[in-house]
């Protein structure tokens, strides 16, 4: 992360960077300074957590081998999030991660947070999906994008929402016994969880300090 108290250009100025990250920070850097009146800027991502039934503690006798027991059953769910830079947050569950879904939220993302610079990574649904792509062209006044580099989740927000939200679920005493279960909790957790990023530091991070 960038040093506290160092000004946008100077975290920009950062050492060991690929020239693209590098290019990247320095337009975040000036974007920040710059945000035209009326816009707000938001980081997008998606996280598909898996529903696997298995005991989290078992009794064995000694020099008995304890045996986990899992179901197999590998249903998922699509969680959607973003979160603008004052903090404002908007979750939402789908079946799949494609492009229709996110064709969907995205356009929940607009209604709600209007015009904005929209921070996202290259995933093929986000780019190479024809029903996003001309949305986003047919918006482009009003949302304009922001290409994450390949390959440097650092710089994504969102990323910490889904580590700590896989951290909090790997601590409960009893795992979702069911998809609707963990469905439910996931709704939950990211309705009323506020999770107080700050996306100046990840919009400008050194990969060293990441």
């Amino acid at each position: 992360m960038g040093s506290k108290g160092r000004r946008p250009r100077e975290e920009a100025g950062t050492q060991g960077l690929p020239r693209g990250e590098t290019r990247f920070q320095k337009r975040n850097a000036w974007l920040l300074r710059n945000v035209p009146d009326g816009f707000t800027i938001v980081s997008e991502d998606e996280s598909i957590f898996v529903q696997d039934i298995k005991t989290r503690r078992v009794w064995a006798g000694l020099g008995i081998r304890p045996v986990r027991i899992v179901s197999g059953s590998h249903f998922k769910t699509a969680v959607f999030g973003a979160i603008s830079i004052d903090g404002i947050q908007l979750f939402r569950q789908y079946d799949a991660f494609d492009g229709p879904s996110f064709l969907d939220f995205l356009k929940k993302m607009h209604k709600k947070f209007g015009r904005q610079y929209l921070f996202l990574d290259k995933a093929n649904q986000h780019r190479r999906t024809k029903i996003v792509t001309d949305y986003l062209n047919q918006n482009r006044k009003t949302l304009r994008v922001r290409w994450i580099p390949t390959a440097s989740p650092e710089f994504d927000m969102m990323e910490e929402c889904w580590r700590q939200g896989e951290k909090d679920i790997s601590t409960l005493p009893v795992f979702p016994t069911s998809l609707g279960e963990l469905k439910r909790f996931l709704a939950k957790y990211y309705r009323t969880r506020k999770f107080n990023l700050d996306m100046r530091r990840f919009l400008l991070t050194d990969r060293c300090c990441s």
